[in-house]
């Protein structure tokens, strides 16, 4: 079952933004960690007529009619995510990530509970907005407490963890993060949790797909409840997932419905059940450890070029590194980037004094460039770009004529989700697009 993209019956307008966007996803280095290309399988499920049915309730307990082919579909994207995460219940309504978070809090911590507090990596140190930072509903609703990373390393201190939750005494213990380059220890996680009775829960929305390849340590076997998006490493459609002990399934199901959402997107559950059916193959697991690979050999050459990397180097898919070494904010540097067609975003690096929109740091990793081919030596020209392109900021022609060597390499490692088809070049114009352009 392959996609073939039409532009038939759209308004023209639309139809053209599409056709630029194809283009720009075509010739562009997506380095975004939490970015990455879905199969035509995939791609095809998500625009599906799926998207006509509603279907509040879960499988066979439907408040609607007509689910003849819904309740099987449901329970098959039930099954595969329980398999294989090692799962003993998996709910997989939730919208994204952000909403499956909030249900994991509500059904972790009881409405009438006195307790109330969440302790959780600081963003400023590589935590999410749901990890109870104040701008975030999560901070409303429940007591948010932060642990940081060790200063001088830049790496999770586990004493240091177990002395604050000894302070705080959480009902709920978050482990995971969206800017961490490092293995996480979740087995020493449970262990604090235990240690004060708090819950933990853990968030692997960025390394879901290292964990079920192989390339990094599951939380399952120590965590009360994960949630995870089912896109980035993960190669899914944009949604989320939740996954927990058989004790906590009950209160998760609640939760997430009639909790916090009405009607499931059913269209996108179709294509959670094909994703999680090309992650089951023993070719995810290559692409896994290439992913790590990747990102690995991006790191150490940036190092080479004389880039500061963030905790020296990376056991996952990201890296970040310090853009003010080149004499510049990290907003500045992934303009520049963009501009040369090498697709990061800027990021603060922890215990940055620089202001949020135009922090220290740039944020890059290599789940997409893994899943169009690329492999370390590309990886590492990648690497060499960005540090040129940075450096090159103020000179248009050079950032220019780096972007046409990008579109040269991307052109020869075909993206997946395209249906073989390959995108007109010149929709992006004589230079790069750029931010914005």
């Amino acid at each position: 079952m392959t996609h073939r993209p039409s532009s038939a019956g759209l308004d023209p307008t639309v139809a053209d933004l599409l056709q630029r966007e194809r283009a720009r996803q075509y010739y562009t280095a997506k380095l975004i960690p939490s970015e990455n290309y879905v199969s035509d399988a995939v791609l095809a499920a998500t625009g599906s007529l799926l998207t006509n049915k509603y279907a509040e309730g879960y499988p066979y307990k439907r408040y609607y009619e007509g689910q003849q082919i819904i309740d099987p579909l449901e329970q098959l994207a039930i099954d595969r995510s329980k398999a294989l995460f090692g799962a003993e219940h998996a709910n997989v309504q939730p919208y994204s990530g952000s909403p499956a978070n909030l249900a994991a809090y509500v059904a972790l911590i009881d409405k009438k509970a006195e307790n109330r507090r969440i302790l959780a990596l600081s963003l400023a140190e590589g935590g999410h907005l749901t990890h109870g930072h104040s701008v975030s509903v999560t901070s409303r609703f429940f007591e948010a407490h932060h642990y940081s990373v060790d200063r001088d390393t830049c790496l999770l201190d586990y004493d240091a963890i177990a002395a604050r939750a000894r302070e705080v005494r959480p009902a709920v213990l978050v482990a995971g993060a969206t800017c961490y380059p490092r293995i996480i220890d979740f087995a020493r996680m449970a262990a604090i949790a235990q240690e004060v009775g708090a819950a933990l829960f853990c968030d692997i929305a960025h390394i879901a797909g290292l964990v079920v390849g192989g390339a990094h340590p599951s939380p399952l076997p120590h965590a009360d409840v994960v949630s995870t998006t089912t896109h980035k490493t993960l190669r899914g459609p944009r949604g989320g997932l939740l996954l927990c002990q058989e004790r906590w399934a009950r209160a998760i199901d609640r939760a997430v419905f009639p909790g916090l959402q009405g009607g499931p997107h059913v269209h996108a559950i179709a294509a959670l059940a094909q994703a999680l059916h090309e992650a089951a193959q023993p070719s995810f697991a290559a692409y896994a450890s290439a992913v790590v690979d990747n990102a690995r050999a991006m790191a150490d050459e940036l190092l080479r070029q004389g880039v500061p990397v963030i905790t020296g180097g990376t056991d996952n898919h990201l890296l970040l590194f310090d853009a003010t070494a080149l004499g510049c904010g990290g907003k500045t540097a992934a303009v520049a980037m963009d501009l040369a067609g090498l697709e990061g975003n800027a990021n603060a690096i922890p215990f940055d004094t620089r202001k949020p929109m135009d922090p220290s740091g740039v944020r890059i990793g290599s789940p997409a460039l893994t899943s169009r081919g690329l492999g370390l030596a590309e990886s590492r020209q990648v690497a060499r770009w960005i540090a040129e392109a940075i450096r090159k900021r103020e000179e248009p022609a050079a950032l220019a004529a780096i972007a046409e060597q990008v579109r040269d390499l991307m052109a020869a490692f075909p993206a997946p989700g395209f249906g073989g088809e390959v995108p007109d070049r010149a929709l992006l114009g004589p230079s790069a697009l750029g931010s914005g352009a």
